[in-house]
């Protein structure tokens, strides 16, 4: 009996997934005629850390103000901590906090001062709010300086502040616009050091929106490629490689000395070779093709081959009993940095609306 009971509870934990906590379903927004948001399709859980990705005028912004209810979508679904936005705005952004890219201040008041101030009009009480909004400006790095206005602070030190001031009412979700614009480096380190630990530690949801590549592959679970209007492509920097091409196809990087152009017509001719491409080196400077009799023997030769499947080790058998010296040769691994300019160029090819379900 006891068996039986253990093998009935199985499927119950087999099954369990992280409860969505943003939800959009065909999501259009249209100005005028222009169409800002088009069918936009997405699932956020709960604790994730999800990266919107693009540049300047592809939507983003426009996307959040409808989660926020701050206007209307033309058509299709919003769902927010399980809330309509369009419907319930007051109750999203009791548990929603949002940081705009420049967040506004009483220049000429403390740090601690404008976070009683979003406190009070939160309606939480005088002393808890206090007391929180110590606790967060010593976990923001703010700590020493409490009696510095806010008009004397460096863009980084804003920013801090704008997260403590998002947090001082407990939200559930922190929506981030371009956190990182305009901070030096060591404070983009340490801001988005302190985004992931506030994820980790209390469960926070985070969207981050931002046009800056390697920023987002630092802290994100997911990353969706936004492209005018439209979500082209989400997931792990890995599972966006996989959707790079239609075709799945792999690239094989090659550095070769002692080039001949027979040897260039062998890797040519290898089975799953789909396209060749190289450029001859000597003394620093690009030569002639790589596929072409004018590449000289004692140069290097570095090339690419465009492979239905992966002929990593076939292609350096193929070198070194050419008698050729074989110096490097890899499997290219697609980066963020890839994936995101081959999308914003036209190139990408994956189904459209492909949000998390």
């Amino acid at each position: 009996m006891a068996q039986q009971q253990a093998q009935t509870s199985l499927p119950d934990d087999a099954i369990s997934l992280p409860l969505p906590i943003i939800e959009l379903n065909r999501l259009t927004k249209r100005y005028d005629g222009q169409t800002a948001v088009n069918g936009l399709n997405l699932t956020i859980a709960k604790g994730e850390i999800f990266g919107l990705l693009g540049p300047n005028g592809a939507g983003k912004t426009t996307t959040i103000l409808m989660m926020l209810g701050l206007t209307e979508p033309t058509s299709g679904r919003v769902r927010v901590c399980g809330l309509d936005p369009t419907r319930q705005p007051l109750q999203v952004k009791r548990r929603v906090g949002y940081m705009p890219d420049d967040v506004g201040f009483y220049e000429d008041r403390t740090a601690l001062d404008n976070l009683l101030f979003t406190a009070r009009l939160n309606r939480i009480h005088p002393a808890p709010a206090r007391v929180q909004a110590l606790e967060l400006l010593e976990r923001v790095g703010l700590s020493d300086a409490l009696g510095k206005k806010v008009g004397a602070f460096s863009r980084g030190m804003r920013q801090r502040l704008g997260i403590a001031d998002v947090l001082i009412k407990r939200p559930e979700v922190i929506i981030l616009d371009e956190p990182t614009l305009g901070i030096d480096p060591e404070g983009v380190r340490e801001l988005l050091q302190l985004i992931r630990d506030l994820s980790r530690l209390e469960g926070l949801t985070v969207l981050l929106s931002s046009h800056h590549l390697h920023q987002v592959q630092q802290i994100c679970d997911r990353v969706g490629l936004f492209v005018r209007g439209e979500l082209i492509a989400s997931g792990d920097v890995d599972s966006l490689a996989e959707q790079l091409d239609d075709d799945r196809a792999i690239t094989v990087e090659l550095e070769v000395s002692g080039w001949s152009a027979e040897l260039g017509e062998r890797l040519a001719g290898l089975d799953g070779v789909l396209a060749f491409n190289g450029s001859a080196v000597n003394d620093g400077g690009a030569g002639e093709s790589a596929r072409g009799e004018t590449a000289p023997d004692h140069g290097t030769v570095r090339f690419s081959l465009r492979c239905s499947r992966d002929l990593t080790t076939a292609a350096a058998k193929t070198v070194i009993e050419s008698g050729a010296n074989l110096h490097a040769v890899q499997r290219k691994q697609y980066g963020l940095d890839d994936i995101y300019h081959r999308y914003f160029e036209g190139g990408g090819t994956v189904d459209r609306n492909n949000g998390k379900t």
